[in-house]
């Protein structure tokens, strides 16, 4: 099955990378970001182009959201499957005459962090049995974890995603501007970082939630507010209404 890859991003380049170490050829990368498709190139030695796309028995779309309808248009061989990789997006997006699928990695990438490719699960979905089957094997030779999920549950494991991943990396970089202020090495942190994500794996979230707002420590909390300003602040008092808010306070 001949394999192309679009896109030049952290997605792109881990979909490439995780095809090639599991002996998956593939035809071609093409984008638009030559510096960044000539490194993928010569790490992974695959073909690329920013001008010529061949022609493919799969496209895989690893683009941003905001992109992959348009680039999807570029694609006119009528006969191929075409995959993006959105966890929001429903496959009918994909604006052109061929088979339709999603081919969705829950996993964050970027390029300078190294990942263990069987653990990352995979949700395919695609309009046939024929299709389905195509991409969950090909998933399965890169994953251990592959799940058959339609478009609506797909948006809510994008949405859980979100919180899980997202936010809570946003938080550490709000954690880190207060360490920072302080003069405090944020590194001193990580072996707490460490502890608390490594804990949701032996117990649920909920069960495992400690500090002053699940023990209602307004003397506490009062003191942390007088410390913050602006948006920290913000997040601050809306974190703690949330914990509260759980565990009924």
């Amino acid at each position: 099955m001949q394999i192309v890859i679009i896109g030049s991003g952290n997605v792109a380049y881990h979909m490439a990378k995780a095809f090639t170490l599991k002996s998956i050829p593939l035809a071609q990368i093409f984008g638009r970001n030559e510096k960044e498709l000539s490194k993928i190139s010569e790490e992974l030695k695959v073909p690329y182009s920013t001008d010529h796309l061949d022609e493919a028995d799969l496209y895989i779309i690893c683009v941003s959201d905001n992109s992959v309808e348009e680039v999807s248009k570029i694609i006119t061989r009528k006969g191929s499957l075409v995959a993006h990789t959105s966890g929001s997006l429903a496959k009918e997006v994909l604006a052109g005459d061929y088979r339709k699928a999603s081919f969705y990695p829950l996993q964050t990438f970027s390029k300078s962090k190294e990942l263990e490719y069987e653990k990352i699960p995979f949700f395919v979905e695609a309009e046939n049995e024929e299709d389905q089957k195509i991409l969950t094997d090909l998933a399965s030779k890169i994953s251990e974890r592959v799940m058959e999920s339609n478009h609506e549950k797909r948006k809510y494991i994008h949405l859980t995603a979100v919180f899980a991943c997202n936010f809570v990396n946003h938080l550490f970089s709000r954690a880190k501007e207060v360490s920072d202020s302080q003069e405090i090495p944020f590194d001193y942190f990580l072996p707490l970082i460490d502890e608390t994500v490594q804990k949701i794996h032996e117990i649920e979230p909920k069960m495992a939630q400690t500090g002053p707002a699940v023990r209602n420590d307004v003397r506490i909390l009062q003191l942390h507010e007088q410390l913050l300003k602006d948006e920290s602040l913000e997040i601050y008092k809306t974190m703690n209404h949330s914990i509260q808010k759980m565990y009924e306070l």
